[in-house]
């Protein structure tokens, strides 16, 4: 127990929220620097601050290190930085459960070898009297790496943001048919604005702050006032839905572009129709506006953009080249120029006044959904549907860098009117704030370059393997969580691998239609086994090592010989692809799961369907069998996991928790609990006789697989982004 936690302890409950609120604050007046920092290194201040005052404040504390008469050294600074910059990225999460902080300051600052951190670090683990997932090395984005905040709220993609002209608040759009207020600094949701009937697809604010307009599949915009957070009034016109709205800079007039090919000028004030603009041939997909609010640029499925005339509404010229259709386009501060963003992938940089087309901007591996450009309009930002944001320099066209956290398409992005700072909006549901200068743009990843779609762990509990879409496997040693092999050889996504019991050999399964067995010491492919006729999902072993159960899209499973690679039969009964198998531990039984929202017992001797269980309303992802050979569980994309009687085929009970898709999940060697790995970006340890979650863990990522070895406490999972976590389930018998 640190001294601060024992004379914390002494205070009446009045006296202790006293002093956590005041404290920093009076340590920086009084310029004890030194005693600041020795508190906002402590953990236990850590932790009673967040419980008591909650995030925001505590985020605030690290800020009073900065001020110019708090002496720090370099190192002093530069430790609070980090620490404050790991709760910054944890906020979204600390807001909605306390109790993460130990495992979110061990994932993301374990990796830093600084000694008051790594005594921090120390207080954290011992600070735990109950069970929790403990990482074991740093397995989550480091503070200093990536997105400074991420806002969590909308529970469908996130569509558009627009930032005031203060800084200081965001709006966003989503499907999920809101519109949100934020606040910024904290990460804050102020507000949500509800009205319209279908997804909001776009939101522009006026040049007051105090108005903001959105645009939606329900064919209308609305005009908000964000002062009193109301509708003010409904825009109604097009004959289809408006994709983009932009307002001039007098916030007189608002331009919309719609799927109906048009765009339309409205009165701000009158609600009125004043004019349509009509020249294009496909659906428009934005609109922007020249600093001196004469001119328009608009964006369309037909490949081009025009320039319009506002006032008159007559089109000046056509801009052609994008060789795909134009989703976005923005023009710089000077109004000189003009960027547009591509379907083909590519940005194209314009001159506005002579139309002529002057550079392309490629690096992106999906299409570009959009761009952005600083107010000093040196620096290009654009987002794209290969989930990241890419930052350029405008004179030279020069790529910057790359920011990486989204785990799905990024929609939009939008620049602070300081420069400093974008946010951007993703179909992962989040929106995401970045420091655009602060040079900390690729997250240095330890893992896989795609999804880990699968991992396992040897017998002996030294090693464990993982299986991704980047077509690879990895074998890492699981004390130290270090890579120690890569192997090679599928032609496509590597969807799942086994080990086999002597844990000398593991076999792989891949969307390539293939099965492959490889030695696992020295990294060599043995022999690859060929029958399925599409993607090859799932492989199990039997306890013996003999024969291996394959799980296919073609809607089978197939059994083979380990030892010569001979495919001995075909299983069928499903009616959809067969997502996942598991082989019972004394091997006469093997529970297959499949999108056809079933789940087969097959009998493993005579190699013959047994029984079909029935109860999940969704697709089946995944299945385990416990030690006792007689309990199985399945893991839905209903949110839900089942426990089920393997021989009567009788549901036992229904786990619920997760809040999205769960991909899969393991049974610890004792048969008393389970751990699910979900799409909502959480691992939960589950006890089976009970049906109880026990503890989750949060990462940053959706979480696609997990396991458990053999010594019933090391638990691996991949994620969305690539890595590999290496976490220890801690107080728990055995688990030190």
């Amino acid at each position: 127990m640190s001294k601060f936690k024992e004379r914390l302890g002494k205070l009446s409950p009045k006296k202790r929220l006293y002093a956590l609120e005041t404290l920093p604050g009076h340590l920086a007046q009084s310029v004890q620097g030194e005693r600041l920092h020795q508190l906002l290194t402590d953990f236990d201040f850590i932790e009673a601050k967040l419980d008591a005052v909650g995030v925001q404040a505590l985020i605030e504390d690290y800020d009073l290190a900065r001020v110019s008469d708090v002496l720090l050294s370099e190192g002093q600074t530069e430790t609070l930085k980090l620490i404050q910059g790991a709760i910054r990225k944890s906020a979204h999460v600390l807001e909605r459960d306390k109790t993460q902080l130990a495992g979110h300051l061990l994932g993301r600052l374990l990796d830093f070898e600084i000694p008051e951190i790594q005594a921090m670090l120390k207080q954290a683990k011992q600070s735990k009297d109950s069970v929790w997932l403990r990482p074991l090395r740093g397995n989550l984005e480091r503070a200093n790496q990536g997105a400074l905040r991420t806002l969590v709220g909308h529970i469908s993609s996130v569509t558009a943001v627009a930032i005031t002209p203060d800084g200081k608040t965001a709006i966003s759009a989503s499907g999920d048919e809101t519109v949100k207020i934020w606040d910024t600094e904290s990460g804050t949701e102020l507000r949500t604005l509800t009205g319209h009937t279908n997804s909001v697809t776009a939101v522009a604010i006026a040049p007051n702050g105090k108005t903001a307009i959105s645009a939606s599949g329900d064919h209308t915009l609305k005009i908000w006032d964000t002062e009193s957070r109301t509708e003010l009034r409904t825009l109604a016109g097009h004959t289809d839905s408006v994709n983009a709205v932009a307002i001039t800079p007098d916030g007189k007039t608002v331009i919309s572009a719609s799927e109906d090919k048009t765009l339309k000028i409205w009165g701000i004030h009158s609600g009125r129709a004043l004019r349509t603009l009509i020249a294009h041939n496909g659906s428009v997909n934005a609109v922007a506006i020249t600093p001196d609010g004469k001119t328009a640029i608009s964006a369309s499925h037909d490949n081009t953009l025009k320039i319009w005339d506002i006032h008159s509404g007559r089109e000046l010229r056509t801009l052609m080249g994008h060789t795909n259709p134009v989703k976005a386009v923005a023009i710089a501060p000077d109004g000189k120029t003009a960027i547009s963003a591509s379907r083909d992938k590519t940005l194209k940089i314009w001159d506005t006044e002579s139309g002529k087309f002057l550079r392309t901007l490629t690096g992106h591996t999906g299409y570009v959904s959009a761009v952005a450009i600083t107010p000093d309009g040196k620096t290009v930002i654009s987002a794209s549907w290969d989930n990241t944001l890419k930052v350029w320099d405008t004179d030279s066209g020069k790529f910057v860098g790359t920011l990486t956290g989204h785990t799905y398409g990024v929609t939009t992005v939008a620049i602070a009117p300081d420069g400093k700072t974008a946010i951007s909006a993703s179909y992962d549901n989040t929106l995401k704030i970045w420091d655009i200068h602060s040079g900390n743009f690729l997250i240095t990843l330890t893992g896989h370059t795609n999804s880990v779609k699968a991992v396992a762990i040897a017998p002996d509990d030294l090693i464990a393997i993982s299986a991704s879409k980047d077509n690879t496997l990895k074998i890492w040693d699981t004390e130290n969580g270090r890579e120690v092999r890569i192997l090679t050889g599928h032609t496509d996504s590597v969807s799942a691998v086994a080990i086999a019991p002597d844990g000398k050999t593991m076999i792989s399964a891949s969307r390539d239609n293939t099965l492959k067995i490889w030695d696992i010491h020295s990294g060599k492919e043995l022999k690859t086994l060929i029958g399925h006729n599409s993607s090859v999902n799932a492989v199990a072993i039997t306890p013996n090592g003999k024969t291996l159960i394959s799980a296919s899209r073609d809607d089978t499973l197939k059994i083979w010989d380990t030892n010569s690679g001979k495919e001995l039969k075909t299983l069928t009964g499903h009616t959809n692809s067969v997502l996942a198998v598991a082989i019972a531990p004394d091997g006469k039984r093997a529970v297959s799961a499949s999108l056809d929202c079933a789940l087969k017992v097959w009998d493993m001797d005579s190699k013959t369907l047994l029984r079909t269980l029935v109860g999940h309303n969704s697709y089946v992802t995944a299945v385990a069998i416990a030690p006792d050979s007689k309990i199985a569980i399945s893991a839905s994309w209903h949110k839900t996991l089942k426990i089920w009687d393997i021989y009567s085929g009788r549901e036992l009970r229904t786990l619920m928790g997760h809040t999205h898709l769960v991909n899969a999940v393991a049974i610890a060697p004792d048969g008393k609990t389970a751990i699910s790995a979900s799409s909502d970006r959480t691992l939960k340890v589950w006890e089976i006789h009970r049906g109880q979650e026990v503890v989750s863990f949060v990462g940053d990522y959706e979480f696609h697989c997990c396991a458990i070895a053999p010594d019933g406490v090391t638990v691996v999972a991949g994620d969305r982004s690539g890595r590999v976590h290496f976490l220890r389930l801690e107080g728990v018998s055995g688990g030190g």
